[in-house]
């Protein structure tokens, strides 16, 4: 039964890719039979060394060179494409790889497109994909204008002909064109004509603009763009006084042809700019400058120290995108060892690739854990990166489930960077699976970038089905090293004038660092408070009146001048205090000693297992391992690898056999730190079997124990 006939407006809104087809019938039919090749010889069709030239299906015949329709599933849509080559897929499948025309709403860049297309005009592309010949919905004819209006008179060709025009090829992505051409003199349908065909769309269509109009770059981008200085106004207004008025979004319903179900569409959010104002480097004094290059929001011109990381991350992404596969790469390392940053450089460096024309168009999307309120939002995220439209996490989810299930010509590949990735861990862990199992469907072009601040978060945390889709393609950043953390600051500080931060200063800052985590935040935090407390320093010893400032000697006042306009380690110490002396950590450090051996053995059993919890009993164990009684006269509990003349005194009781744990009271102790909020019992009860874990950062409790002396003369290192 063919479907009522719709009006222009209607088919103007339904067709957004590919051609509009007013028949729903399958000229292939319904038979139920497989593909069969044709091979260059009849004899011995099977045999090894004989070319395939051509699949039947039934009646159905198509031959290299053809121009054929495939099959929009679900949709009125229809692709023409040009079989290039056949091919058997890695799972036997038999497939061909086509050369695809693009109707005029696929070509992007509105500035460049031209206004002058026909109604039934396509333009050949050098575009290519592999595609099963299941998709193939019947033969298409191509030919010139000239040919159309000989063959049809009144310009409108029979309903069911498939009959379309070309005089043009067109790259979509750039809306370059080439020159006029006529389709039968230019391809006739052999393989030589193909070759040559396909050569003179690739020449013809390369671009050699340096920057679209039309393409939104990510902020790394745009910065880079900055520095290069292309295409960048000099000045900017110091105050912009002009109203934008934000449009109304309006929303539409849609119907997905597998469910039946109906889906409200809403257009993406608009956001009025707020009216800014920008600083020259004149108006800042060196402290300012310093302040503003220090912070961790500032985007620096490149990202010392992960030369190597930086390299596999750009590696693996461009050759995924190039090749047009699903990939899923894990990244882990602890906090502030450049993650993020480096990945958004390289998604920075694969954009100015693709405004050079090295390589493909693809799509950047972040979805950080931290950012959405549940989980499921990040399906809306995604879809509303590939196709501009808000819907709902169920109604994305089962767009998104579709869009990725069926093949589909000219899909532009998709990167994801999934930040914080245990914060989007669930009860069901479905949308993990959902994201690590879409890359590896046929076609789908997902690459997911998932990053975490645990090496082990998929074998802990994930069930095999998901850990087992992340593959083999892992990165670990490790922390960085003291020389690792000099370079960087030093990297920040360069060019400001006065040499706002000594070079001790930044040594003792980054061993201090490096010694705790290696989180390259935390260093630039704590010269940037330095940076803030010099300056502090500095413009109260300028504002002291001068009848005081005459009553010190000239030595004095040149020695004062010299160390109050810079930052030195002493400095640096107060940073650090003022950084490690919150309430929590103060709180930590007066805890009596059987308090903080537990914390310790809990600490420690957490990093060796590479869990989050552990359980009591292994708890305690560890704290008898710290603690037992050995050396030293009776009743002496003393660390057996404890050097030195005078043992700790622990507990003096003729008991020896008593237990560890019972002498200092871990039981009662795990109470107190649960209910002081320090750490998590289950059940609220210290049972052995029963599980434990840290309710405050691990950092602190490192911070706190780093110079106890009681700590470290009982050898126990955190």
């Amino acid at each position: 039964m063919r479907p009522r006939s719709l009006n222009s407006s209607m088919r103007r809104r339904r067709r957004r890719l590919g051609v509009w087809r007013d028949d729903s019938d399958d000229e292939l039919g319904t038979l139920d039979v497989p593909w069969e090749w044709i091979y260059d010889t009849k004899d011995a069709p099977s045999s090894r060394g004989n070319k395939i030239i051509g699949a039947q299906f039934g009646r159905f015949r198509c031959f290299i060179g053809d121009c054929v329709l495939l099959k929009a599933e679900g949709s009125h849509e229809a692709w023409v494409a040009i079989i290039c080559q056949f091919l058997e897929d890695d799972d036997g499948q038999k497939a061909a790889e086509f050369m695809w025309f693009s109707t005029e709403p696929e070509i992007r860049n509105k500035y460049r497109k031209r206004t002058d297309s026909l109604l039934n005009e396509l333009y050949i592309t050098p575009s290519w994909d592999v595609n099963p010949l299941a998709a193939i919905n019947g033969k298409a004819t191509v030919m010139s204008p000239e040919v159309f209006a000989e063959s049809y008179p009144t310009g409108k060709a029979p309903r069911f002909s498939k009959v379309f025009v070309c005089r043009r090829g067109c790259n979509t992505r750039t809306a370059t064109y080439t020159d006029e051409f006529v389709w039968e003199e230019l391809y006739k349908g052999s393989e030589d004509d193909l070759s040559r065909l396909i050569d003179f769309v690739k020449s013809n269509t390369k671009s050699t603009r340096t920057r679209p109009s039309s393409r939104k770059l990510s902020p790394d981008a745009e910065s880079a763009f900055e520095e290069d200085g292309s295409n960048i106004e000099s000045s900017t207004p110091r105050n912009s006084s002009t109203r934008i008025s934000t449009p109304k979004s309006k929303s539409r319903t849609i119907t997905t042809p597998s469910s039946r179900k109906r889906i409200l569409v809403k257009n993406p959010l608009a956001f009025t700019p707020l009216a800014t104002r920008r600083l020259t480097q004149n108006e800042f004094s060196p402290f300012q400058l310093a302040c503003s290059r220090l912070h961790v929001a500032a985007v620096p011109s490149s990202l010392p120290c992960r030369e190597q990381e930086f390299s596999s991350v750009y590696s693996h992404l461009e050759a995924a995108i190039a090749e047009g596969t699903g990939s899923c790469i894990y990244i882990a390392g602890t906090p502030g060892t450049g993650k993020t940053a480096t990945v958004r450089e390289a998604i920075a460096q694969l954009e100015r690739c693709v405004l050079s024309d090295e390589l493909d168009d693809f799509i950047f999307v972040e979805i950080n854990g931290m950012k959405i309120a549940e989980p499921q939002q990040a399906y809306s995220l995604l879809w509303e990166a590939l196709k501009a439209e808000r819907v709902s996490p169920v109604q994305a989810l089962d767009l998104l489930e579709r869009e990725f299930s069926h093949p589909t010509p000219r899909r532009i590949p998709c990167v994801v960077l999934m930040d914080e990735l245990d914060q989007l861990v669930t009860r069901n862990q479905s949308v993990m699976y959902n994201f690590f199992n879409w890359p590896a469907l046929p076609h789908s072009r997902l690459i997911v970038l998932a990053v975490a601040n645990t090496m082990d978060l998929p074998e802990r945390t994930l069930s095999n089905k998901i850990s087992s889709r992340l593959g083999l393609t892992r990165i670990t950043f490790p922390g960085y090293t003291h020389e690792q953390l000099m370079k960087i600051i030093e990297s920040r500080l360069d060019g400001i004038p006065g040499n706002v931060v000594e070079p001790d200063a930044t040594q003792f800052a980054s061993r201090k660092v490096a010694a705790v985590s290696g989180d390259a935040r935390r260093a630039l935090d704590i010269c940037r408070r330095a940076v803030e407390l010099a300056e502090a320093r500095f413009e109260a010893e300028m504002s002291t009146p001068s009848h005081k400032r005459r009553q010190l000697d000239s030595q004095e006042i040149r020695s004062r001048e010299n160390g109050y306009n810079r930052v030195t380690i002493a400095t640096i110490k107060r940073a650090i205090f003022e950084a490690t002396s919150n309430p929590i950590q103060q709180y930590l450090r007066t805890l009596p000693l059987s308090h903080r051996v537990l914390l310790a053995a809990l600490l420690l059993k957490m990093q060796r297992n590479g869990t989050g919890e552990a359980t009591f009993a292994d708890v305690v164990s560890g704290a008898e391992r710290m603690i037992k009684p050995g050396l030293g006269p009776p009743g002496i509990t003393i660390h057996d690898s404890m050097k030195g003349p005078t043992p700790l005194l622990i507990h003096n009781r003729p008991s020896a056999d008593l237990a560890v744990a019972e002498d200092m009271g871990l039981q009662s102790c795990a109470i107190d730190l649960a209910s002081a909020g320090i750490i998590v019992l289950e059940a609220q009860v210290a049972e052995r079997p029963g599980k434990v874990r840290l309710a405050v950062g691990e950092e602190d409790i490192r911070m706190a124990f780093r110079d106890d002396a009681d700590m470290n003369a009982l050898g126990i290192v955190i």
